[in-house]
């Protein structure tokens, strides 16, 4: 069984190698310069999570999955441009194992980050994607997900990282800073 719960400070060495083997996989699609410093970018913001929830899968004793967590309102960095403030929660760096994926990892930690964003009362979630992770984008959009492009940036000439926004409210979306609820352990 797979617990969800929140990152602890012992967990941040296998939060980094998760992520990281996670992400490698896009090593071959991106130009060296690019993984470099797509790769330092990954490693700067597990450096320094800020106002985010780090959430933790587990199997067995070993952490299998990881994700972020930022709560409306947080300025986040983003590649090549000055920071922005977010006007809805955003998920930042989802990452599965290797050897976990296809057991349901991603869709267990997606939920619990929408089951925080709806306990704050978020209207929305958003988070970013690029082509290149197929197999994500094709699990947001299964659970809800659409296209934002409006929340589009690019960090390098022909290179699109997409928006996207999970709306939580039948009532049309409005902006403004909502606090995320104190995480809750156990498993979700």
């Amino acid at each position: 069984m797979t617990a969800i719960r929140d990152a602890g400070p012992g967990d941040r060495g296998a939060i980094e190698v998760v992520t990281l083997a996670a992400y490698e996989q896009y090593a071959a699609a991106l130009p060296p310069p690019l993984w470099a410093m797509y790769r330092q970018s990954i490693r700067a913001t597990l450096a320094d999570v800020g106002p985010a929830a780090q959430i933790v899968a587990e199997e067995g004793g070993a952490l299998v999955g990881t994700v972020l967590l930022y709560p409306a309102g947080a300025a986040v960095a983003r590649p090549g441009g000055t920071p922005v403030t977010l006007e809805w929660p955003e998920v930042r760096l989802l990452a599965v194992a290797p050897a976990a994926r296809g057991k349901g990892v991603a869709r267990r930690l997606m939920e619990e980050c929408i089951r925080r964003a709806r306990a704050a009362d978020a209207p929305a979630l958003t988070l970013h994607t690029a082509d290149i992770m197929g197999a994500a984008m094709r699990l947001y959009e299964r659970m809800g997900f659409v296209r934002a492009p409006e929340q589009d940036f690019s960090p390098g000439p022909e290179i699109t990282v997409k928006g996207y926004r999970l709306p939580l409210t039948s009532g049309p979306l409005t902006s403004g800073p909502l606090t995320l609820p104190s995480p809750q352990r156990g498993e979700g």
